[in-house]
């Protein structure tokens, strides 16, 4: 996969339950969109590659460990402050609890959604999911 230099590429995890609901999270105080819901993720680091950030940012931010993913879609979206690429993961199997260790909020949801407001990088996902 060719990374572009002019965007910031950033992993994120649609974790699924067997169930068919899927995790959302809150984006914590201080970043930009903060309370915004969004699947959780982050940008990548000089040398990784996307399922690594998606691994690191997973055990991070929510205290897991990814035992079963793979790529799934991308999109742009161009943002007032970034143009971000968005590579999509689906998430099939984890390990540990779920930790909120950035202070945010989680839910499960499934379509539609019972939360708002959400993070506009978030709405192409729950069209690949209807």
């Amino acid at each position: 996969m060719l990374i572009d230099p002019s965007r910031v590429q950033v992993a994120v995890g649609v974790l699924i339950r067997p169930d068919g609901y899927f995790l959302l999270t809150t984006r914590p105080a201080g970043k930009d969109y903060a309370g915004y819901w969004e699947f959780p993720g982050g940008k990548l680091e000089q040398g990784e590659t996307v399922a690594q950030a998606l691994w690191r940012e997973l055990r991070e931010e929510l205290g897991i460990e990814v035992t079963q993913s793979h790529a799934w879609q991308s999109e742009c979206i161009d943002y007032p402050h970034a143009l971000v690429q968005l590579h999509f993961y689906k998430v099939l199997a984890w390990q540990g609890e779920l930790q909120m260790r950035e202070g945010q909020a989680f839910a499960w949801q499934c379509l539609p959604v019972q939360v708002s407001p959400l993070l506009p990088g978030t709405l192409p996902v729950l069209k690949w999911l209807a």
